[in-house]
């Protein structure tokens, strides 16, 4: 099969992997509660076996299910089962399709996905997946938070598709190895920053009667909120490690470490945003959905400098001569 061919069914594993995501996690929710809730109820169904009465059952179910911290969890709702298996058999198959699709293009070329827009979105739909293929399998709240980070996924996959896939040329100035170093703590950056919005959106969304009712099984508020800041807190270290590889590479391409160009002017906005949030969170404990909506506006922000300035500015900064 040929790259395109290849990507095509990477984007269709990818949408698969999505939507069981969606029907398991969200559309199956009340049957998921219940089984969570089996072993602390009495045999009469009338309450708790630890005190017994008819408290849980006027408080609803929402209630006890969300004070159960992660671990409690049972194995079915910690993602052993088999409709979140059939969710990472599928999300790993796209991320091989998706591999072997750039690895054909980068073979034909003989440069890596770095020139062109369509080689830009389609090497960060691969490492976003990636990373959060790889935090799925060792954060067990992240196998479902993970469905609030495809709408991101979906946009990446539809730009990509809708994209000139044509050959791109490769500027003197990207031969050098801080290319490779710059890209790759690059994307774990976003990768993580998108992690930490995945679970960051699931205390904002049980703001909602709905959100309760979907999502009041996964755990405690305050354990999304804390995985939320610690994967911040990961991406906020590959931030910095980006931009001073950054600055190095244009000491060494353009003799200057920071020219304050509109896409550096971006991604220094970014870091702060970052910086300030993770500054904020731990000297005023935010709430955890106004820790939410200010992890949103940090993405939102990485999202343009990454996607928007470096193709739409004419500075030389994106490697043109």
């Amino acid at each position: 099969m040929n790259e395109t061919t290849l990507l095509h069914a990477a984007i269709g594993c990818y949408g698969l992997a999505a939507g069981l995501g969606v029907l398991w996690w969200l559309l199956l929710p009340g049957w998921r509660a219940v089984r969570a809730d089996d072993d602390r109820w009495n045999d009469a169904g009338v309450g708790p076996r630890d005190g017994g009465g008819l408290a849980p059952a006027q408080a609803g179910l929402a209630a006890p299910a969300l004070a159960l911290p992660a671990a409690a969890l049972p194995r079915s709702v910690r993602g052993g089962s088999a409709g979140d298996l059939a969710v990472s058999t599928l999300l790993w198959s796209a991320l091989l399709l998706h591999t072997l699709s750039m690895g054909t293009r980068w073979r034909e070329l003989g440069h890596g996905p770095f020139t062109t827009l369509y080689e830009v979105l389609s090497s960060n739909l691969w490492s976003l997946a990636l990373v959060l293929a790889l935090l799925r399998g060792v954060m067990p709240e992240l196998r479902a938070a993970w469905l609030a980070a495809t709408p991101v996924l979906a946009t990446l996959a539809a730009w990509v598709l809708m994209a000139d896939p044509g050959a791109g040329h490769l500027p003197p100035t990207y031969a050098t190895p801080l290319l490779y170093v710059h890209a790759v703590v690059g994307k774990i950056y976003l990768g993580l920053l998108l992690a930490a919005l995945a679970l960051a959106a699931v205390p904002l969304a049980r703001r909602s009667r709905w959100g309760v009712r979907r999502l009041g099984h996964l755990g405690s508020d305050a354990r999304f909120d804390d995985l939320a800041h610690r994967c911040a807190a990961g991406a906020f270290v590959f931030d910095s490690l980006m931009l001073i590889v950054g600055a190095c590479w244009a000491q060494d391409a353009w003799g200057r470490y920071w020219a304050w160009d509109p896409l550096e002017s971006w991604a220094f906005l970014s870091w702060l945003a970052l910086a300030m949030t993770l500054h904020w969170r731990v000297t005023t404990r935010l709430a955890p959905h106004r820790h939410s909506l200010m992890l949103i506006t940090v993405f939102v922000l990485a999202f343009l400098t990454f996607f928007g300035v470096p193709f739409i500015s004419t500075s030389p900064h994106k490697g043109a001569v």
